[in-house]
Order: C-alpha cells, then sequence, then structure tokens
C-alpha cells in the first residue's frame, strides 16, 4: 500500500484507470453468470467485442467526471457521484451497443452489471480510504478536539496528513453526536474531557469551532482552564472562508476570546461617510492604531489616502501592505506616503493643503505611559503641541472633519502621557469654538490587543521562555478592545461629531490582569506556582506600579454621558476653555518645553484644567541626571567652603 502512494501522480492515475477496467469486465461477466447460471457465455465473442468497446467510453466518462483527479485517501461526495454517473453512461452505452450489435444480451444483465460496478469501483476506493485512515495516524502528540462539526471533521483530516498530533478523540456539546464515529474518531461528551485527557496523557485541545460567538468561546475556554492543557484553536471563520488561512493553521487561543465579548457589526453608512471618494489623511499611520486605520479606511474606497509617518520603516511597511491589498482587491486608491513630524505645522499644512485633504484621523501621539515620564519635553512637544499644530493646519487646509484618537488614561490622569493628551482635547474644544469650517471631534478608549507596548505580547513571550510573568500590582486592571473593532467605531464615533465631541467606546468590563495572567499560564498547558501550588510550572512576579501608571482606568471625568444611536459609542459632556485662556497656557507650556525647564512644565500641567494628579515626582532622565550634578556641585562646594 506504501509503494502505491509512493507514485507519482500520473502513475497513481494509470493504476487507478487499469483497476476500474478490470472491476468493469468482472461486473460485466459476473453480471451475465448471475443471470444466465452458467459460464458458458464466456466464449461468447461478441460478449467479449462488447466489453471491449464498453470499457474504454466507461473510463473516458470518468475522466470527464473528474474521477481521477479526487484523492483517494480524501474520497467525497463529488467523487461518489462521479461514480454513480460514469457507471450509469457506463450501463447506457452497454445497452446501446448490445441493441446495435444485436447481441441478445438478456434485458435483466445491464441492472445487475451497474450493481456489481459501482460496488466494486466505489467499494475498492471506500476500501483503500479506510486502510489509509486506519493505518496513517497512531502517531505524534495525541490531542482532543473540541467541536465534531465540519471544521472538527476538516482539521482532523487535516491533522491525518501530519506527523505532528494524533486526533483520538472528538468531543462536542451536541448530545446527538456522542457515541458515534466520524474518520475514525470517536465523539464523547465534554463532561468526561478529564477522563480523556489522563487516558492518552494528552496536552492540547484543539478548538474546532470558529463561527461560534465569543461567549461561548468564552464558556468553552473558562470550563478548561484549570485542566492545564494547552488550547489551540482554528482560524476565524471569515479567514477560512477567503482562503487567508487553512483548517490546519491552528493557533494559541485569542485574548478577545477571553474577553467574551462579541463584536458589534459596525454600520456602514457611518464608516463610509467621511472617507468614501474622499481625501483622507492619517498622521502616526504606522503605529499599532494608525495602521489599523489605514486598513479600515482602505475598504471604504477613498479617492486618495494620504500616510503621514516620522518613521521610515513603519510608513515604508504600511505604504507596502496597502497598496499590496489595493492591487488584490482591485481598488483604485491612491496612496501617499508622506514623511514628516507633526510638530512642524509647515510641513502638516503643506501636505494638506497639497492633496486638498478632507478628513484627518489623528492617531499620532506618544503613548507608552513610562517612556513619556522619562521623556517629558518630548511627550509635551508631540501630543500637546503637535495635536496643536495639525489642528491649525487643518483649519488652514479647510480639512472638513478632524478626528482625534484619545485614551481613557486622560480622565484624571496620574501621569504626563494622560495629562498631554487631555491637553489636547481641550486644545480640540476650544479651536472647535472658533470661526472655521473644520469639524473637531476626539474619540477616547482604553487598551487595544495586539498594539505596540499591550501585556499580551509580552506575556506569551514570558511562557514561552517559561516564566516568570511580570505584573505590575495584583489590583491592576484595564480595559481592552480589539485593534480592528477600536478602528471601525472609531471612524464610525467621528462621523456622529457635530463639533468639539469627545465620543467614549464602550469598552465592556475591565480585566484584573493579573487574572489574565493566569489564564494565559493555563491554556498554555501549565500551571502556576504560587504558595498554594509550589510545585506550579510558571510563576507571577509583581514588580510594582511604574512611574505615572495607575490601577484603575476610568473613562469619563464625570458623570454627564449621553447615548447616541450607536450602542458602543458615547459622548461625553465635560467642561472645556476657550482658545484665549488656552493659548495662555501653551505660550507658557512652550517656553517652559525650550528652556528645558522641567519644575515650571510640572507647575504649568498641575494649574491647568486638566485634573493632573501624579503619583511620582520628575521622571525625566535628563533632568535627574542634571538635578543630581547640580547637588553634588552644591554638596562639593558647601565641603569646600567649611575646608577652607
Amino acid at each position: 500500500m506504501q509503494v502505491f502512494f509512493s507514485l507519482d501522480r500520473t502513475y497513481k492515475r494509470l493504476v487507478s484507470v487499469g483497476i476500474d477496467a478490470v472491476c468493469l469486465a468482472f461486473s460485466f461477466w459476473l453480471a451475465v453468470m448471475v443471470r444466465t447460471d452458467t459460464t458458458d457465455s464466456i466464449t461468447n465473442t461478441g460478449y467479449w467485442f462488447l466489453i471491449a468497446l464498453v470499457s474504454p467510453i466507461s473510463i473516458l466518462a470518468f475522466t470527464k467526471l473528474g474521477l481521477y483527479r479526487a484523492v483517494l485517501r480524501y474520497l467525497s461526495l463529488q467523487a461518489l457521484t462521479a461514480i454513480f454517473i460514469g457507471v450509469l453512461i457506463s450501463t447506457v452505452s452497454l445497452v446501446f451497443i448490445s441493441y446495435l450489435a444485436d447481441l441478445g444480451l438478456p434485458r435483466t444483465v445491464p441492472i445487475i452489471y451497474a450493481a456489481f460496478a459501482l460496488v466494486l469501483i466505489g467499494g475498492s476506493r471506500g476500501i483503500i480510504r479506510a486502510v489509509v485512515g486506519s493505518g496513517m495516524k497512531k502517531e505524534g502528540e495525541p490531542v482532543i478536539i473540541y467541536g465534531a462539526g465540519v471544521s472538527g471533521r476538516q482539521l482532523v483530516t487535516a491533522l491525518m496528513q501530519s506527523h505532528e498530533y494524533y486526533p483520538f478523540a472528538f468531543v462536542d456539546d451536541d448530545d446527538s453526536t456522542h457515541g458515534s464515529v466520524i474518520q475514525g474518531v470517536h465523539v464523547h461528551s465534554p463532561s468526561i474531557i478529564r477522563k480523556l485527557i489522563k487516558q492518552k496523557q494528552a496536552t492540547k485541545v484543539l478548538l474546532a469551532i470558529p463561527s461560534a460567538s465569543r461567549l461561548r468561546r468564552k464558556e468553552i475556554l473558562l470550563s478548561l482552564e484549570p485542566l492545564a492543557v494547552q488550547v489551540l484553536t482554528l482560524p476565524a471563520m471569515a479567514d477560512l472562508v477567503s482562503g487567508n488561512k487553512l483548517y490546519s493553521d491552528i493557533k494559541e487561543v485569542e485574548i478577545d476570546d477571553l474577553l467574551g465579548r462579541d463584536a458589534v457589526a459596525p454600520r456602514q453608512d457611518l464608516l463610509a461617510d467621511n472617507i468614501f471618494d474622499k481625501v483622507v489623511m492619517v498622521t502616526g499611520a504606522g503605529g499599532s492604531i494608525g495602521s489599523e486605520l489605514c486598513r479600515q479606511i482602505l475598504k471604504q474606497k477613498p479617492k486618495k489616502l494620504v500616510l503621514f509617518e516620522l518613521s521610515e520603516f513603519g510608513l515604508y511597511s504600511i505604504e507596502k501592505e496597502l497598496s499590496a491589498s489595493a492591487k488584490e482587491s482591485g481598488l483604485e486608491v491612491e496612496i501617499l506616503p508622506m514623511l514628516g513630524s507633526v510638530q512642524r505645522e509647515n510641513r502638516v499644512f503643506a501636505v494638506m493643503d497639497s492633496f486638498k485633504v478632507q478628513t484627518v484621523y489623528h492617531a499620532a501621539a506618544y503613548k507608552h505611559v513610562p517612556l513619556v515620564e522619562h521623556n517629558v519635553v518630548e511627550g509635551v512637544r508631540n501630543n500637546v503641541f503637535g495635536t496643536m499644530y495639525t489642528a491649525r493646519a487643518a483649519i488652514a487646509a479647510k480639512v472638513e472633519t478632524f478626528v482625534l484618537i484619545s485614551t481613557d488614561k486622560a480622565v484624571r490622569p496620574t501621569n504626563v502621557m494622560g495629562t498631554t493628551k487631555r491637553m489636547a482635547e481641550l486644545s480640540l474644544q476650544a479651536l472647535s469654538k472658533e470661526n472655521h469650517s473644520t469639524r473637531f471631534c476626539m474619540v477616547r478608549f482604553g487598551n487595544v490587543l495586539g498594539s505596540s507596548g499591550s501585556v499580551v505580547p509580552l506575556f506569551r513571550k514570558q511562557i514561552a521562555a517559561g516564566g516568570p510573568v511580570t505584573v505590575t500590582h495584583p489590583e491592576i486592571t484595564r480595559f481592552f478592545m480589539t485593534i480592528p473593532e477600536a478602528s471601525q467605531l472609531v471612524i464610525q464615533a467621528g462621523a456622529m461629531g457635530k463639533g468639539g465631541d469627545v465620543f467614549v467606546l464602550d469598552m465592556g468590563e475591565s480585566v484584573k490582569i493579573v487574572d489574565l495572567a493566569s489564564k494565559m499560564i493555563r491554556l498554555s498547558g501549565f500551571e502556576v506556582r504560587d504558595s498554594i501550588n509550589p510545585a506550579g510550572d510558571i510563576e507571577i512576579v509583581f514588580t510594582g506600579l511604574r512611574p505615572g501608571e495607575k490601577l484603575y482606568e476610568e473613562l469619563l471625568i464625570g458623570d454627564d454621558v449621553t447615548g447616541t444611536d450607536h450602542e458602543r459609542i458615547m459622548t461625553a459632556n465635560e467642561a472645556y476653555l476657550s482658545w484665549e485662556e488656552l493659548e495662555l497656557i501653551l505660550s507658557k507650556l512652550d517656553m517652559a518645553c525650550h528652556e528645558f525647564n522641567h519644575e515650571l512644565i510640572r507647575d504649568i500641567l498641575l494649574k491647568s484644567p486638566t485634573g493632573f494628579n501624579p503619583t511620582d515626582g520628575i521622571c525625566d532622565l535628563v533632568w535627574k541626571v542634571k538635578n543630581e550634578q547640580k547637588n553634588q556641585e552644591v554638596n562639593n562646594g558647601k565641603v569646600i567652603s567649611l575646608v577652607s
């Protein structure tokens, strides 16, 4: 059997043709002998002539029907249909030729012939498939497949060809499938999964439920979490249908499955309102949020998409990806990669004015809390003045809509990053009251899964290295949302803005980070090592809050919030300053940054109406070094005066 499967594809087809020819001849003579109850007909030369003509016609019919293109080990309904139609054609040709040649063939012989041909040709393939299915896979790592539906069956077929995994059991929620056998694999109830794992020492469970709701997937994952087996999952159904992923492309469980919340289908009218057939510009286009905004914007068919980015590599990467995507989708969208900094107002204006930009999504910002704490001046320059310069350039270039990507850290901020983002919001709120045609709005949301600086990839890396997994504080919580959902909501919120609006996204329930770490450890097949379980695999270590870090994030400064037409988008009604008032503050802040006067910067930020309540002193690294040098010089001066 292995010799046959090792043959070249052409030789396999020739062997199949030969076997079918023998089966057809055998079926004919068997049918004749069953009908006449004698072997005398075997000497009938007319019958030999008949089968000599019918066999090539039948083989030709099988070939045209694609029977010899079907792989035996994956015998499908299409192949069975080809066998049935081919045998039917063969039987009709048998009747027709025998009638023309006046061979006196008994009328029941064709019927008996058809029955025998179906059994022999179809049966031979079924036997080969059964032999292959039973003999191929008893090696590899034993795994359990959760889900005995279409996806589970496809997964078994894919795994049968690898030597990595051996699927020995299905578990399925559907009671009617329990006790059945699918492709040689038994289906069981999920209630005995612990027993199945111990039976074969399985270390992995493969989720084959790509179309299940996010809530149902969360329930299943919670039930599997105590088993300390690695849980892998199939790609999303959309990826399988589009062909971007295969059933064999199993991967680690996505953390958004643990959040248990299904994304709300976006409203097409809101997605297209500010984008379709318009010139759209994204600042920070190479970042985590900016790049996903670009992907979503491209789907809405803008006239032009301007990518504004400071990082050369980031700009190159997103431009190359979007150009390939546009070509593949047949979109005639002009993609314009522009290098530049939002801190250079004349450069931003030149780009907006030259390409007649109509919609701007401002995602360019420094968002990493500790890094901004260590680089205060650059954080203020980029987040506050970069936003202000970009907004003023948009007004001068007569941009229609300007959407700021803000953050939950702008609410009662305890760090410089959050404070600068609140200052950016105040700038847009103030400018929106001035006399111009540009409509400003800002969208505030929490952490996005998979963004740069997200804890999820860090945890994965630490788990893969055997731990420990580092968490800053046992009580720290965060809101999470997927990048695609956040980007779609930003676009939709921008379409609803009337001017100066602060939109807040519904982020669902906040997640305790230590619980998230524990779930990731267990669903990776390990146990958490702690005082209760000292023999566990991976320890969770608490490192302490970083500079400026909060235990809890908020999305609203006050309780004055209004719903919108979209169930996941709300409007926050919050206090703002006039441009004249804010301009005085920004002028002082600009001078303080120019002089690197960190004490004054801190004082201005504290006195501004941002709610800044720092948990640490000044953490700027340059300031700390200079402060230490100054203190050392003072101390040295005191020593010298004492000696003298």
